[in-house]
């Protein structure tokens, strides 16, 4: 397959301009939904349950109310974590993002 002088330029120009995007980590909101339950098991695996109301009492005991402003990430042992605090910079960047 041959390539023209022109259409490597275009190629390279789309280049440039996604590389920049590719660097920045775009934040995405996480839809949590008031029906269903999140489970992170003793295997590290995720799932997620559709849920009832019948037995919510039970649901409720023991449970903690999660603080505005935890950050959950895995950690490279594979483990949950969280951690209040910041977890922003003062311009809106995460803070633990990727190395420019």
């Amino acid at each position: 397959m041959v390539f023209s002088t022109k259409t490597f330029a275009i190629a390279a120009a789309l280049g440039a301009f996604t590389a920049p995007a590719l660097a920045q980590t775009e934040a995405t909101p996480w839809e949590l939904k008031p029906d269903m339950g999140y489970a992170y098991d003793r295997d590290g695996k995720t799932y997620s349950y559709k849920m009832g109301t019948s037995n919510a009492g039970e649901l409720l005991k023991g449970a903690k109310k999660v603080p505005k402003g935890t950050l959950f990430f895995i950690g490279h042992n594979g483990q949950l974590y969280m951690r209040s605090g910041p977890y922003l910079e003062g311009d809106g960047k995460f803070k633990f993002g990727p190395d420019q």
